[in-house]
């Protein structure tokens, strides 16, 4: 028999239960209280990622909830089970985007009044939908920690009940509902890769998960300028750590989770961190080769497996989350430039060529006959020496790989016995 929920307090979850009391029977609950509402997301096979990794690839496809992310299963699970005083006073909740995107959504659905504290660094495009959404929008501090005690004052003066974004019962048992779908489609899936911020979604699924098949390896995965839960593990208790700016801004969490880490501590078999350079590439591959853009977090699991940490997954079937894809559009280019580079699909070198008439074309045209394309070039004549011959340039140039670059680089050196590229 399912056990009854406790209530939402006015600053958080008074007298919760602890995580650690969750069963399967939680998370079918939150499964049929949240039917109709929340998309059944489909987990279909990636060939073209499947001959990337050497693994059998399913993607989780998240990114297709109405707000973009897997939050809205844990957000509407919870604004369920609030009581009615509860519902009217509306809810407060700190948050980056994307939980903040599922409350403002499904508490305009519910008629439940929403209130978010965002970070100022949060994109612009979760912060207009917030807004669009009806959600009255705070924004509040360099951090989402900074956020979370301007929300906790919030919640204090104005009795409203706080929704934490991955530290509570009813959100881990409603993001535990991916898992549960996760099996049905996949039955015979041997590893779920998941990305790990506050772990609520990871704790949730695995807890759904390894109930029913024990055998499947749950592996999560950080940003390396967020590893807040390998940072935990060290210590042996969630504690705090210095974030640096990362692509994956969904899992730039300072602090683990307590309730989830509790129970990830169990149920998970491994995580792992990833870096900036595999984010970009993950990105990048999932748009080339599943015309799916998805944000750094949502790529995180593929990320995981492009970093070479996980050789041993080789042949299995091998789940992928996609989280997320609410990806700033303004900031995509610069993702995709990103992605490029660290793919050597991209380059930048110095060079000093001669700055008398053809030069430039002569050039040009050693470029064009190793194949590279050449993007940009920017003269720089004001600090190219004592030589008015010669001229410094800059040149960005498309190439197809290292072996590449390196070709380029040979024949350049060629054209020129003064020619001493710089590749950047």
């Amino acid at each position: 028999m399912t056990r009854l929920w406790p209530s939402i307090g006015m600053s958080g979850y008074a007298g919760k239960r602890d995580s650690m009391d969750l069963t399967i029977e939680d998370i079918r609950a939150a499964r049929r209280r949240i039917a109709g509402a929340v998309v059944s997301t489909p987990c279909p096979e990636s060939i073209p990622l499947s001959e990337l990794t050497g693994c059998r690839i399913f993607c989780k496809l998240e990114h297709l909830q109405r707000t973009g992310s897997f939050k809205e299963r844990g957000a509407r699970n919870a604004l369920l089970k609030l009581n009615r005083e509860q519902r009217r006073g509306g809810v407060i909740a700190a948050s980056a985007g994307n939980h903040a995107l599922a409350l403002s959504y499904h508490g305009k659905l519910l008629n439940i009044p929403v209130t978010v504290v965002m970070p100022r660094f949060s994109p612009l495009i979760k912060v207009a939908n917030c807004r669009r959404m009806g959600a009255c929008v705070v924004l509040h501090g360099q951090s989402l920690a900074e956020a979370r005690t301007r929300a906790d004052e919030m919640a204090q003066q104005s009795k409203l009940a706080y929704i934490h974004g991955f530290d509570a019962p009813a959100i881990i048992a409603g993001q535990g509902t991916l898992g549960l779908e996760i099996l049905q489609q996949v039955p015979g899936c041997d590893a779920i890769i998941v990305g790990v911020g506050g772990a609520g979604l990871i704790a949730g699924v695995a807890l759904a998960v390894k109930t029913l098949r024990p055998a499947v390896q749950m592996i999560g995965v950080e940003p390396a300028h967020a590893a807040s839960y390998q940072a935990a593990l060290r210590a042996g208790r969630p504690v705090p750590v210095a974030c640096e700016p990362t692509l994956a801004d969904g899992l730039a969490v300072n602090q683990v989770g307590v309730e989830s880490f509790a129970l990830c501590r169990r149920l998970v078999d491994r995580v792992l961190s990833v870096s900036e350079k595999n984010l970009a590439l993950a990105i990048l591959r999932l748009l080339e080769l599943e015309k799916t853009v998805v944000e750094g977090a949502g790529a995180a699991p593929l990320a995981a497996l492009l970093c070479g940490h996980l050789r041993k997954l080789s042949d299995k079937q091998v789940v992928l989350v996609l989280s997320g894809g609410n990806i700033d559009p303004t900031t995509l280019s610069r993702v995709i430039d990103n992605g490029l580079v660290a793919d050597a699909r991209l380059c930048r070198f110095t060079a000093v060529i001669s700055d008398r008439p053809g030069g430039l074309a002569r050039f040009a045209a050693c470029l064009a006959d190793t194949g590279a394309s050449i993007k940009d070039v920017m003269h720089d004549r004001a600090f190219s020496g004592p030589d008015i011959s010669a001229v410094h340039i800059l040149c960005t140039a498309e190439t197809n790989d290292r072996e590449h670059i390196q070709r380029m680089l040979r024949a350049l050196r060629q054209f020129h016995p003064r020619l001493l590229p710089t590749v950047r």
